[in-house]
């Protein structure tokens, strides 16, 4: 089971519709993928459930911050049972593969508050050991589902560097940085690195002391999706391409060749619908060549993680 998180420090960079719609794609190609909304926006979750469905059905005590919470709370709480199959993608893949989804809540942006003040010790023993705890609330409730019960796990992460999303980092094997091919979008990407690069410096500096049982971690980043492409002539149009440019020649990082094509009339409509535009028979054929981006951004993302689809 691999443990992918989708971030970027900007918000507006098409993060959910990225995690979405590969998820979906990779499971409409026949894996089992599970998708966690982290982020306290909840746009991923709603993005397959209703809000009405989402406040009956979900909000007490089925949302990933019950995670977090049963944590500071000193208790544990299995991640099992915060998993299901939202009813309309599950039609839509006709049996194809499954997509299974954990919600978010909006008082998550709360949460990192808490995780916060167990973070001290009164010596530097005790303050490394909080550190590894807190950092792996997330990592210590993926290992409960069973190994064989997904492909690959997706995490929407919030446009911050937060303790929930060091969590997700931690839990990773690999990170993804969706962007728009614009300045404020790209300016945080270096700096989106060096602070992944200090947080795993300092767990891995923590995990090997001679008290602690914690392996080192080493979640690789597989590199940067551009999103919201105006084409012209089929390639990205001049002011876009630049940014393109830009970060490929910064070097470091690999770029997709793909990338998810803008289209605001599509994807509006999608968290409506409850299914991702991927998944949606389309007549058009400006709709279509979307669709085929984003078939083809699934494709890269499964050959840079190994996956067989």
């Amino acid at each position: 089971m691999k443990v992918v998180s989708v971030i970027n420090y900007k918000g507006g960079v098409g993060k959910t519709t990225v995690t979405s719609n590969i998820g979906a794609e990779l499971a409409f190609r026949g894996l089992k993928v599970l998708v966690i909304d982290l982020d306290p926006q909840t746009n991923l979750t709603f993005s397959f459930i209703r809000p009405d469905e989402w406040q009956a059905d979900y909000a007490d005590d089925k949302t990933i911050k019950k995670i977090f919470d049963s944590f500071v709370d000193g208790e544990n709480y299995d991640i099992n049972r915060l998993i299901f199959s939202p009813s309309r993608v599950a039609s839509a893949l006709s049996g194809n593969g499954k997509l299974s989804l954990i919600s978010s809540h909006l008082g998550l942006i709360n949460v990192d508050l808490e995780l916060a003040t167990l973070l001290g010790g009164a010596n530097m023993k005790q303050t490394k050991n909080n550190f590894l705890k807190v950092h792996r609330r997330l990592v210590e409730s993926l290992n409960e589902i069973d190994e064989n019960e997904f492909d690959v796990v997706i995490i929407d992460c919030p446009p911050n560097f937060n303790i929930v999303t060091k969590n997700a980092i931690v839990a990773s094997d690999y990170v993804l940085v969706p962007t728009r091919p614009d300045f404020l979008s790209t300016l945080g990407i270096d700096y989106l690195i060096r602070s992944m690069n200090e947080l795993i410096e300092d767990y891995n500096e923590f995990s090997g002391a001679e008290d602690t049982e914690f392996e080192e971690i080493e979640p690789a980043t597989i590199g940067v999706l551009f999103t919201m492409i105006q084409e012209r002539s089929e390639e990205p149009i001049n002011a876009q391409s630049a940014y393109i440019r830009q970060i490929q020649r910064q070097g470091g990082l690999h770029v997709f060749e793909n990338y998810i094509k803008r289209n605001d009339t599509l994807f509006a409509s999608a968290p409506e619908s409850g299914v991702p535009v991927v998944l949606r028979p389309q007549s058009q054929s400006t709709y279509k060549n979307v669709v085929k981006g984003l078939e083809k951004v699934a494709e890269e993302f499964a050959q840079l993680i190994d996956l067989e689809v």
